[in-house]
């Protein structure tokens, strides 16, 4: 488990006044200073007996839990106060110039429960108002992207996400996970929307080290339709993802899978014969690099099965003036890329941009 290192800020990097000398900043270290270019939380605790603004020291040195040495410099953050007792959340970023040296010292003793990790809400102020929400606990889950493909293969849009429930990010947690999947027939005058594929899913994940995690669930895929023209498929899963470090900034994940069906199906009762019981994926990408993956599935007893691959590219890593999206490539082959097409063989290439990969 990750443990967050305590900082005492003292002259060397500004100058402390008494109210913000009872101010104590804590943040979980970064695994590397590349991880802390995304920004850093910083937890602010108002350890006096008047609310404080929550303005943390303009500079932190601390070490990522690689042994780096860095330096964090204060982002600007909405304006707020910390009541006696009570924490803030603002954000760091990494200095632009930071020493690279590598120090064997212990990160200290994490803190007690209560004074960091509950977080607060994220504010966000747009024309509709402002909205707000725990976003700490979301997290990207099946890639979210727009490719088109020629002729018949049309457009292809998916939105996905990630929300903890219940646990920690690091330790044994209950998930609930969405995935929406659009065929929009773009290659028709009219342009319409072909079929969707709603997938939510419940589940609970157990990382057993760094480099494995282990769960299992319940997974429902759905193409929406009434009484006359449902698929409805319900299945209870069991996977597993281990990453291998490669050097070098190359990693290569290994995520097997196994389910079982249950329930009606609607318009798909034999659909175990093009989905099968087991899928292997396997992904080899390289931090702000290429990213290769592939999905495959099937049922040997009747030979039918389907594979699907993506490639992309960050396209800040072009230029970083461009903005955080992914240049992508989408390819399909085999059967049931969609729920109505589940018993129909078909080849599909789309390219476009992702957001989440």
């Amino acid at each position: 488990m990750r443990s967050l290192s305590y900082l005492a800020v003292g002259t060397a990097l500004v100058a402390v006044t008494p109210a913000a000398a009872q101010v104590r900043p804590l943040l979980d270290p970064p695994a590397s200073a590349e991880a802390a270019r995304a920004g850093v939380e910083v937890y602010l605790l108002n350890e006096g007996t008047a609310a404080q603004s929550a303005r943390g020291p303009d500079e932190i040195e601390t070490i990522a839990r690689d042994g780096t040495r860095i330096r964090l410099i204060a982002a600007p953050d909405e304006p707020q106060s910390i009541a006696p007792g009570s924490f803030a959340r603002v954000h760091y970023r990494l200095a632009a110039s930071y020493p690279v040296t590598v120090a064997a010292v212990p990160l200290s003793t994490p803190p007690t429960a209560g004074q960091a990790g509950a977080g607060q809400e994220t504010i966000a102020s747009g024309s509709i108002g402002r909205s707000s929400g725990f976003l700490g606990r979301f997290q990207p889950f099946a890639p979210t992207y727009g490719v088109m493909g020629a002729k018949s293969s049309g457009t292809k849009l998916q939105v996905s996400f990630d929300f903890r429930l219940l646990g920690k990010a690091d330790g044994p947690r209950l998930d609930f996970a969405y995935t929406q999947t659009i065929f929009w027939a773009t290659d028709r005058p009219s342009g319409p929307i072909r079929t969707e594929i709603f997938s939510p899913q419940v589940f609970v994940d157990v990382p057993t080290s760094q480099t494995l995690t282990i769960g299992g669930g319940y997974a429902h895929d759905s193409n929406g339709g009434g009484v006359r023209d449902s698929i409805d498929v319900n299945r209870f899963f069991l996977r597993a993802s281990k990453t291998i470090d490669l050097g070098g900034a190359w990693k290569a994940t290994v995520t097997p899978q196994a389910w079982g069906y249950f329930g009606y199906h609607g318009l798909a009762p034999d659909i175990d014969r093009y989905w099968g019981y087991t899928s292997l994926g396997l992904a080899l990408e390289q931090r702000d690099g290429w990213k290769a993956a592939v999905t495959a599935r099937g049922n040997p007893g009747t030979g039918k099965g389907s594979a699907e691959a993506f490639l992309s590219y960050p396209l800040a890593s072009i230029d970083d003036r461009l903005p955080h999206l992914y240049l992508i490539g989408q390819f399909f082959t085999g059967y049931g890329e969609s729920l109505i097409d589940y018993a129909r063989r078909s080849n599909q290439a789309r390219f476009g941009i992702a957001f989440t990969r």
